[in-house]
C-alpha cells in the first residue's frame, strides 16, 4: 500500500523534518532571522503555521484584511528587518531605526545589489495582478518553427509591438487601485512596463522551459501525444491555476497530437486544475492540466501503477529541492525533504524516465549535479536556461546575497549512469529491479 502524506499537525512549527517546503521555509528564516516567521504570520493576520499552510493550500479561508491599503502595508512589513544584525522593528531600543541602524556599515554589501533590490520591490506589489486576472497578457501565434526559437531574443520579435497590450494593464483599474493603497510612490510607466514583463516571463518561463525539455530528448507531440509530469509542484505553480496556463504549447507545436500535463507535489493548492488525469488519449491539438496532491512516488504507486493515469514521456522539476537557505545550512541536508525526494530520484532512475529539473542558480545546479552523481544519474545535459525568468527574485532572510531567477539553469538526465564493466553484461534492460 501506498504510504500516507505525513500528517499535519496543529499547531505546526518550523522544522527541518518536513515534506512541506513551507515549514522548512519558516525554518530558514529564523535560522537567519529570529522571529521574521513570526513577523510573518502575525503581519497576515494568522495565528499559527497550519493556519498558514492551510491558507496557502487552498484548504482555508483566504487571508482577510480591512481593506486593501491595510494589505499592501503589511505585505512590505514583512520585508522589515536589518539586513546588516538581523534585527526586527520591535527589537531595536528607542530611538533606532531600521533606515538609519546599521546603514553605513552595511552599504559596502548592500550597494552591490541596491538597483536589483529595487527591482524587486516593484514586482512584489506588481505581481498581485496575477491574481486579478491583468496577467499573465494573451500572446500572439508564432511565425518561426520551435526549432527557430532559440531564446527570448528569438520568442519577443514574434509578438510584435507589446506596447498597447501593457498600456492597457497600465491604464486598468487595478493597477490603479494597487498604487492608491500601496505603501510607496507609483513608478513611472516606464519602470511598471518593465515590471509586467519580468512577471510575465516568469510565467512563460515554465512553459517554454516545459517545450524545450520535450526537444531536448527528441519527444515529437506532432509524432504522438505526449504526457509530461511536473514532479514536486507546489504553490508556486499552482495557486491560482488556470486550465488554459499551458496552451502557449499550442503555439509552440501547432496542430500536436495532445499534451498531457500533470501537476504533482504535496502542496498543490485546490482548484480546477485538481482534476482527475488522464487513462488514454486526449483531444488533440489541446492541453489538458490535472494535478494530484502528494509525493510523486505515492501518484506512480496509487494512480500510474493501477493504469488509472497515463506513464509520463517526460518528468520535469521546477526547483525541486530548494529554498531560501541559511549559509550555514543547505537545504539538500533537510531530511523531511530528501525523504520526499529520494524515492522520486530512484523511480525516475530505475525507470530510465527522461527527466529535467530546473534550480535558481548556477551554485545550485553545481550542488544538484553532485547529488545525481552520488545516485548514479547519467546525465545528459546541463547549464544555463535560455528561457529562464527576467524577474529577480530576492532572498527574503539574506536581502544581500544576489537575487536569484526562477528556472535560471537545469539539469537534463535520462537513467542510471552505466560504467564500462556494466555495458558488457548481457541481459541489461530497462525492468525495474524488484
Amino acid at each position: 500500500m501506498a504510504s500516507q502524506i505525513p500528517a499535519l499537525q496543529q499547531p505546526d512549527t518550523p522544522r527541518t523534518d518536513s515534506v512541506f517546503s513551507v515549514l522548512s521555509g519558516f525554518y530558514s528564516l529564523d535560522s537567519n532571522v529570529p522571529g521574521l516567521s513570526k513577523v510573518i504570520l502575525n503581519k497576515l493576520n494568522m495565528k499559527d503555521y497550519g493556519e498558514y499552510r492551510a491558507a496557502v493550500e487552498g484548504k482555508a479561508k483566504g487571508i482577510s484584511f480591512r481593506n486593501y491599503k491595510e494589505m499592501f502595508k503589511r505585505m512590505e512589513e514583512t520585508f522589515e528587518f536589518c539586513t546588516s544584525c538581523n534585527k526586527l522593528p520591535v527589537h531595536l531600543t528607542d530611538g533606532q531605526t531600521l533606515k538609519r541602524y546599521c546603514q553605513r556599515k552595511d552599504w559596502p554589501q548592500h550597494k552591490k545589489v541596491c538597483k536589483l533590490l529595487r527591482l524587486v520591490a516593484i514586482d512584489r506589489l506588481v505581481e498581485w495582478l496575477m491574481f486579478t486576472g491583468d496577467l499573465p497578457f494573451p500572446t500572439e501565434k508564432w511565425s518561426k518553427s520551435t526549432a527557430e526559437v532559440k531564446n527570448w531574443d528569438d520568442w519577443l520579435p514574434m509578438q510584435g509591438d507589446l506596447t498597447p497590450r501593457l498600456d492597457a494593464i497600465l491604464s486598468g483599474a487595478n493597477m490603479t487601485t494597487l498604487w492608491k493603497n500601496a505603501s510607496r510612490p507609483r513608478p513611472d510607466d516606464s519602470d511598471l512596463q518593465q515590471s509586467l514583463w519580468r512577471i510575465q516571463s516568469e510565467f512563460l518561463s515554465r512553459i517554454l522551459t516545459v517545450g524545450m525539455a520535450m526537444q531536448h530528448f527528441h519527444l515529437d507531440p506532432h509524432a504522438k501525444p505526449l504526457t509530461i509530469h511536473i514532479a514536486g509542484a507546489s504553490h508556486n505553480e499552482t495557486m491560482g491555476a488556470r486550465l488554459t496556463d499551458y496552451d502557449e504549447l499550442n503555439k509552440m507545436f501547432p496542430g500536436h497530437q495532445g499534451i498531457e500535463i500533470v501537476m504533482v507535489g504535496p502542496e498543490v493548492v485546490d482548484g480546477p486544475i485538481v482534476r482527475p488525469p488522464l487513462r488514454a488519449f486526449g483531444p488533440r491539438q489541446r492541453v489538458y492540466i490535472s494535478a494530484y496532491k502528494g509525493l510523486y512516488h505515492q501518484f506512480w504507486e496509487e494512480l500510474v501503477e493501477k493504469e488509472q493515469a497515463a506513464k509520463p514521456d517526460l518528468v520535469v522539476g521546477f526547483h525541486p529541492a530548494y529554498f531560501f537557505q541559511t549559509r550555514k545550512q543547505r537545504f539538500h541536508a533537510n531530511q523531511g525533504l530528501v525523504e520526499g525526494w529520494l524515492p522520486t530520484l530512484l523511480l525516475l532512475r530505475d525507470y530510465t524516465i527522461p527527466s529535467f529539473f530546473t534550480m535558481y542558480s548556477e551554485m545550485e545546479l553545481k550542488r544538484s549535479l553532485q547529488i545525481l552523481l552520488e545516485l548514479e544519474m547519467h546525465i545528459r545535459d546541463s547549464g544555463p536556461n535560455p528561457f529562464t525568468s527576467q524577474k529577480p527574485e530576492q532572498v527574503q532572510s539574506t536581502p544581500n546575497k544576489t537575487p536569484v531567477y526562477c528556472n535560471s539553469h537545469y539539469i537534463c538526465f535520462q537513467g542510471l549512469l552505466l560504467r564500462q564493466e556494466d555495458l558488457e553484461e548481457p541481459g541489461l534492460d530497462n525492468e525495474r529491479p524488484s
